[in-house]
């Protein structure tokens, strides 16, 4: 999935900031590195576009790396005249982090796990001790910061204990590239087992605790194989279980809550397919639960003699359904909570008993527990106008008691237990914030834009209490808009640094998301993408005519998809955004859509469109950033990439800053900050470089602000 949540935030003066010496500005700009032009030929239906820069694909040659590395060179130019400011950022930023740190236990078996993360160290550490006795010795679980040791990038992908609390499998990934080896650990002597398994997506163990199912990549990282592993093996012995063959589909696997089945799950953008392996009998074949049809989406869970299912076809918000465990097909569908136009079921869990069920409705997120016949429904009670709620990790199938996790713009993520029989909620856990944060500080709410077709555009916003609304505060907006994804109205610390600053953050909760459900996704893709830049657009301006924003400081964010949407409202107005940060930016969108060997290029035909179809081509054609910049004064632009991202490939943003800054008309810079060495979709993956790398944004902000 081309798609990255990542939001920050920018700035203004106010009397009780923190006091920052003006970032000084270069003394002679830099110039900018000038890309080679090697015009290659497209012509798709009858249009013919000539490509300047399609050479920058080449990516191991030498013209190319010395073009990336003088890009590099060039942002570090224009950069490093910032370097105090960025340290005093990095420094705010860590004073408001609790470097050392546990997450609340979660009892999982005869066990107790958690997360600590330790001052200095970038990476957590996985623990866990004998949950009968609360006096007993932690033991580690793993702990990353041993496994990075020596290595520039290390990413986590699946962790997971066998049920007898003897073996962890995981996986990871040492390059950015999201590339997963599976390795085996034996949690008593604490050594791995000598098998290595790569390209695994997803893992899960059967109730052995000796096998594991898992799935591989193929060669556009597609995935798309089930095997089935003993442990202690050679891989090359390993069973197919399921191959997937409609390269629209990607497979993924997991364990039921019940844990009595392995969920074999293929799904396009449009369509699912659900196999269940009974996870004690592990060799014998998956029971197929219902064959996939066009645009007829369905997920599964499971208790006692009943599956309980998850569907869209009675409508496109969803219905729960139940079926008899042996004979799971669509004519034996019991309908226990029905299709609701105005409430989507985002997603739901199902106890031994409670069904919990993920909702959204007006555009916020609830959650809500029903009985395993659909009935006697209580909706968990929030506080704040908007806010951010989500239902925690409840590994025990037998439980009374349900752990969500509740944040807001302004108020810290806090881990709860809501109980079954009382139907109170207890706070077990709430991040700590240090550095003298003080949420009465900050105020959080909603506003709406309307959209030109008449559509009310929800935007979420914070900002401090003492920061006038008089229309002169500068603002940061953030955007996605696509996949049907929701941006949370969550908490970051990191944030705080630019609202202390006077910053008023929003994110506009463009079409093409899944804020409002699923219609409001259809709303905003293939034919309709054009929205998801209009609806941003609109959301802009009516943060100034609403007196949140002065017209002339409104900067923008947007990472992977919201890189795209960045580079399409770019184009349509570049003179209303005082500058953007664009991250990984998904820009060379009819290149990209028409190269079937990319990874998730195919997947993706159904969320933007095929380009050898006409009519795709036109929507396509009609915003794709790189196809569509023109002579143009573009506002200043930090351009974001890493050189191993495998969702977005670097030589979209290169070529996207080649081609702007050729058209650019306007005195802002465009830097393109690459990360030349181990990093990935997300940039670097140790804790500490990431601040660091909000701090370098932070400080393009507040150059670009005069701050």
């Amino acid at each position: 999935m081309r798609s990255a949540l990542i939001a920050f935030a920018t700035l203004s003066a106010c009397a009780s900031a923190p006091p920052a010496a003006a970032p000084p500005e270069p003394t002679a700009m830099p110039k900018p590195p000038v890309a080679d032009k090697r015009p290659t030929v497209r012509t798709l239906h009858g249009e013919t576009f000539a490509d300047d820069y399609f050479w920058l694909r080449d990516k191991d040659s030498e013209p190319v790396l010395a073009h990336l590395r003088a890009e590099a060179a060039y942002a570090d130019a224009l950069m490093t005249p910032l370097g105090p400011l960025r340290e005093t950022l990095f420094s705010e930023i860590v004073s408001h982090i609790a470097e050392d740190d546990e997450t609340f236990p979660v009892k999982d078996g005869a066990w107790r796990y958690w997360k600590r993360t330790v001052r200095g160290q970038g990476y957590p550490i996985y623990l866990r001790r004998a949950a009968a006795d609360p006096a007993a010795p932690e033991a580690v679980v793993l702990d990353m910061n041993a496994l990075a040791a020596g290595k520039a990038f290390l990413g986590l992908g699946d962790l997971e204990v066998s049920d007898d609390g003897q073996r962890l499998l995981y996986t990871t990934d040492e390059t950015g590239f999201r590339s997963y080896d599976l390795r085996v650990r034996d949690l008593g002597s604490g050594q791995d087992f000598p098998e290595v398994i790569s390209k695994v997506v997803t893992a899960a163990w059967a109730a052995d605790n000796d096998t594991i199912i898992y799935v591989i990549e193929d060669a556009a990282k597609r995935p798309y194989r089930a095997y089935r592993h003993q442990v202690g093996t050679d891989p090359k012995h390993d069973v197919l279980l399921y191959e997937e063959t409609d390269a629209r589909f990607e497979l993924y696997c997991w364990r039921t809550t019940s844990r009595a089945f392995v969920v074999l799950h293929s799904e396009s953008k449009l369509a699912t397919e659900v196999r269940l392996l009974d996870a004690r009998r592990p060799a014998a074949p998956p029971l197929l639960v219902a064959p996939r049809a066009e645009r007829h989406e369905y997920h599964v869970e499971h208790a006692g003699e009943r599956l309980f299912i998850r569907t869209n076809d009675r409508g496109s918000t969803f219905r729960i359904v139940a079926a008899p465990l042996a004979s799971p097909a669509r004519e034996s569908w019991r309908e226990l909570v029905p299709h609701d136009p105005a409430v989507m079921i985002a997603d739901f869990d199902v106890f031994a008993d409670v069904l919990a069920l993920e909702l959204r409705q007006g555009g916020l997120p609830h959650l809500e527990l029903r009985d395993h016949d659909g009935g006697a429904a209580h909706r968990i009670a929030l506080p704040d106008p908007v806010y951010d709620v989500a239902l925690e990790q409840n590994p025990e199938f037998s439980t009374r008691s349900i752990r969500y996790a509740y944040q807001s713009l302004a108020v810290p993520r806090s881990v709860y237990a809501f109980d079954l029989d009382t139907r109170q909620s207890t706070l077990l856990k709430e991040d700590p914030v240090p550095g003298g944060f003080d949420r009465t500080r900050y105020v959080a709410e909603r506003v709406f834009a309307q959209a030109a077709d008449g559509a009310a555009i929800p935007i979420s916003l914070v900002r401090r209490r003492d920061v006038p609304q008089d229309g002169s505060a500068p603002l940061h907006l953030y955007g996605y808009g696509a996949y049907g994804i929701s941006i949370p109205a969550s908490f970051k610390p990191e944030r705080l640094t630019l609202l202390d600053r006077g910053l008023v953050f929003a994110i506009a909760h463009v079409r093409g998301g899944g804020e409002l459900g699923k219609p409001w996704h259809e709303a905003g893709r293939l034919a309709h993408k054009h929205r998801s830049f209009s609806d941003f657009i609109a959301a802009a301006e009516a943060l100034v005519a609403g007196g949140h924003a002065a017209r002339e400081r409104i900067t923008i964010e947007g990472h992977s998809a919201g890189g795209l949407l960045m580079g399409g409202v770019l184009n349509q107005r570049p003179d209303l955004f005082k500058a953007a940060i664009v991250g990984v930016p998904f820009v060379d969108v009819i290149n990209t859509m028409n190269d079937p060997t990319l990874p998730l290029t195919i997947t993706e035909y159904e969320e933007w469109g095929n380009p050898q179809v006409a009519e795709h081509y036109g929507w396509i054609r009609a915003y794709s950033p790189y196809d569509n910049l023109r002579r143009a004064a573009y506002p200043p632009l930090l351009v974001k990439t890493s050189y191993n991202d495998s969702q977005v490939m670097y030589w979209e943003p290169a070529k996207y800053v080649a081609r702007l800054r050729e058209l650019q008309t306007g005195e802002g810079p465009v830097i393109f900050k690459i990360h030349l060495d181990a990093a990935g979709h997300g940039g670097k993956s140790g804790r500490y470089d990431r601040y660091k790398e909000i701090a370098y944004d932070q400080a393009f902000l507040l150059w670009q602000h005069g701050l």
